[in-house]
């Protein structure tokens, strides 16, 4: 068995790891970061466990759910109250992400409810692999998921993951059919990986799935990077092999950059026609405002525990 193989193998364990209560869960850190994860200034709580295992992946330490630190709900809601009226002035709110949220689904629902019971704006970041695992009162407590979608091509996200596409793309249909009691919005968020997704292709296949959902409202285009390699330095943390060598840049063939940013919310959402962020023929894509991010920790996360 080679290095990828058996990182592979323990992914595949990670999702017989039971979920847990509802009361507490397995958390690596959490942050405040403003503009990354969601509107506004946000509160993140990265959890951990994941069952993929992507090339790129920038949080190696946050892969097993054995390595995190066990939290409550309620030892998290008295940090997060803390920030709350911070959080509110600055039109933020809470992030649950990881890790992958959906591997402790009763962790995670119990957050949510609790931080909107706060008056708090609640957003999920997750690959949706997991998706089958969210009820619908989870989402009914979820003002906004971050949907990673790691390659179009169901070969690449195989190679780039070593999991199958078929169950985001799945969920994300899902939501688009959900009333909780109104659609929950979705934000796609798509990496250029040299050498695996920054072909034009990948990209206007992301386009296209995008346009056909009423609930998309934005579509996140982020170059690749390495910012995370040095943790891979840690015992028992493997750098996988076939990792690109070099981050893919905005300016690949089939893409360039939007000419300004695109604001939160767009002025003109219901009625944007055309794909920011791709070169080319314009993709017909209503409703959806396209960015890229020539550094995607641009805005930097200002606090951590």
């Amino acid at each position: 068995m080679n290095a990828r193989e058996r990182v592979l193998s323990e992914a595949v364990a990670e999702l017989r790891e039971p979920g847990g209560p509802a009361s507490s869960g397995a958390v690596r850190s959490w942050d405040l970061s403003t503009r990354v994860d969601g509107p506004g200034t946000r509160f993140v709580i990265f959890t951990s466990g994941c069952p993929l295992r992507c090339l790129y992946c920038e949080n190696p330490d946050s892969q097993r759910m054995r390595d995190g630190r066990r939290a409550t709900v309620d030892g998290l809601m008295a940090e997060i109250a803390k920030y709350r009226d911070f959080l509110a002035v600055a039109g933020g709110g809470v992030t649950i992400s990881g890790g992958e949220p959906l591997l402790q689904p009763a962790f995670t629902g119990e957050l949510l409810r609790r931080c909107r019971a706060l008056g708090l704006h609640t957003a999920l970041d997750t690959s949706e692999f997991l998706g089958a695992r969210a009820s619908d009162a989870l989402l009914a407590s979820t003002g906004l998921i971050l949907l990673g979608i790691k390659a179009w091509n169901p070969s690449a996200y195989r190679r780039l993951t070593g999991a199958e596409l078929r169950p985001t793309l799945r969920f994300a249909e899902r939501l688009a059919r959900l009333r909780v009691p109104v659609w929950v919005p979705v934000w796609v968020r798509f990496v250029l990986g040299a050498g695996v997704t920054a072909g034009p292709d990948e990209v206007a296949g992301i386009a296209s799935f995008s346009a056909a959902l009423p609930n998309i409202e934005y579509v996140d285009v982020l170059p690749s990077h390495r910012l995370g390699a040095a943790k891979y330095d840690r015992p028992g943390i493997p750098f996988p092999s076939g990792t690109p060598n070099r981050p893919a840049p905005t300016s690949s063939p089939g893409f360039r950059r939007p000419s300004r940013p695109t604001a939160w919310p767009p002025a003109d959402r219901g009625s944007r026609s055309g794909a920011r962020g791709l070169g080319g023929p314009r993709a017909s894509c209503p409703r959806q405002a396209f960015s890229s991010r020539r550094n995607p920790r641009a805005p930097s996360r200002t606090h951590r525990r």
